[in-house]
């Protein structure tokens, strides 16, 4: 009776495990799809930045090289200022990043910790900014920054990300996933508000930094429609706005690919080092994809 019992029992149990196997190897085969999918492009500029001229364009996708021309990194680098472009972009981002840090992590803190009047509904109406488009507020900027006298510099640039609304939202999401019970203790102590950000909240937090961190340089390094706004000089140029302005009726394509992807190196060797910091400020701070 116990053996006609169990049969049936294992029976169920092995067929969950198979069902169980079949679920992770469906999940895993639509993520290595969706994997080629986002790669194969990159693969393409690479491949492209390798070729000759005539062979870039071939009927096909080939993305092995007939014949690998290493000379297109140096007739790029050579023939344009892109030492120039990666110097103004690098600077540009960092201020940028620099400044959107700071606004973000005093801004969030200020929204998630310390009590004022009219605190929800500002952050509600900061939180309405974040869906206004860029491309609204674009015209009123220029006239702003050119009336500043701030045209062809580096400030224009900069000055329109120094603070973000998406690095206050982010920050004070984190922080409300803090326990109060540790500031409680240091005010308790005769900590001040900005001795508890700077030696308790400030340390905890340090994986959002670094996931914001990481978004803001990108943002500043990627940015094209702003710069292509308030620079027409070409020393002072950001790498996008460069790549651009390679654009022509003979558009030198090998050339192009390979000034992209060296532009793309320095954020690939940033989001490879940070990682684990980016992935787990992500997720601390309820910002699931």
């Amino acid at each position: 009776m116990t053996a006609e019992v169990a049969m049936p029992v294992a029976r169920q149990r092995v067929g969950s495990r198979m069902r169980h196997r079949l679920g992770r190897v469906g999940v895993y085969a639509f993520l290595m799809a969706g994997a080629l999918v986002v790669l194969l492009p990159y693969a393409w500029m690479i491949s492209a930045s390798l070729k000759p001229e005539a062979d870039v364009f071939q009927t096909g996708l080939n993305l092995i090289p007939r014949e690998i021309r290493w000379q297109n990194y140096a007739d790029v680098w050579r023939q344009y200022p892109l030492g120039r472009w990666l110097l103004n972009t690098f600077l540009v981002a960092s201020i940028e990043t620099l400044s959107t840090v700071v606004t973000s992590v005093l801004a969030g803190f200020a929204f998630a910790r310390l009590r004022f009047w009219g605190r929800d509904p500002l952050f509600y109406l900061y939180l309405g900014a974040m869906m206004v488009p860029i491309q609204v507020t674009l015209i009123p900027s220029f006239i702003i920054v050119r009336q500043l006298g701030l045209l062809n510099t580096y400030q224009g640039i900069a000055v329109i990300h120094l603070v973000q609304f998406f690095g206050v939202f982010l920050m004070r999401q984190f922080l409300l996933n803090i326990p109060g019970e540790l500031e409680d203790a240091a005010r308790i102590d005769g900590c001040s508000w900005w001795r508890v950000l700077w030696q308790i909240v400030l340390p905890i937090s340090m994986p959002a930094v670094a996931a914001l961190s990481i978004l803001a340089f990108t943002a500043g390094w990627n940015d094209f429609l702003w710069p292509l706004v308030v620079i027409n000089k070409p020393d002072i140029m950001t790498i996008i706005v460069g790549l651009a302005s390679m654009r022509s009726e003979s558009t030198p394509w090998g050339l192009l690919m390979a000034a992209t992807t060296i532009s793309a190196l320095p954020l690939t060797v940033i989001y490879i080092t940070f990682q684990r910091w980016f992935t787990e400020g992500i997720t601390m701070s309820g910002l699931k994809g």
